[in-house]
């Protein structure tokens, strides 16, 4: 995780920077510990869960993550708006295995640092979450609404972050 800046007038440009291999590892963290807290005397239920990063596994959670990725970046949508002029090239349905995941922040000058450091670790927390929640619907069933209902909860807590410091939106009382 990290982040860098510049800066124009108005705007500061802000990235987060989120390593792959450090979203795996502590999805395979969580992983690791469902595995063993797990109920069953089944030692081949147990390993599927704990293996979520293992060869051939990890496709499936890189895809996740970049899924994941692309979600975080459309959350903060004020912030991460691009034109299209922008794109790289056409998009295409290869599975890309970055080494970081960057997010590129266009914020006000008067954004504050806290809430940067605040919306990477959320960020971090909702991918691996998404991963797991994933990942458990198909070796744990039964743990994967807890995943769900954690990833939810980190996306609105992105979401509500933000909102803080878009602004006041007034509307007028007259469509007129």
């Amino acid at each position: 995780m990290g982040y860098c800046c510049g800066n124009t007038k108005q705007t500061r440009a802000v990235n987060l920077i989120l390593k792959r291999q450090q979203l795996l590892y502590d999805a395979s963290n969580y992983s690791f510990v469902e595995a063993d807290i797990m109920e069953v005397k089944d030692d081949h239920a147990r390993h599927q869960v704990a293996d979520i990063a293992e060869s051939g596994n990890v496709d499936l959670a890189t895809r996740i993550l970049n899924l994941a990725y692309w979600q975080c970046v459309e959350m903060l949508f004020p912030y991460t708006k691009r034109d299209m002029e922008c794109m790289p090239g056409a998009p295409d349905d290869n599975l890309s295995m970055p080494e970081a995941y960057v997010i590129e922040m266009n914020v006000p000058q008067d954004f504050s640092a806290t809430t940067v450091m605040l919306l990477e670790h959320l960020i971090h927390d909702y991918m691996v979450c998404r991963v797991l929640a994933e990942w458990m619907s198909i070796t744990k069933r039964d743990g994967a609404a807890n995943w769900v209902e954690r990833s939810e909860r980190m996306a609105e807590e992105i979401r509500s972050s933000i909102m803080s410091r878009t602004g006041k939106i007034r509307r007028r009382l007259s469509p007129f």
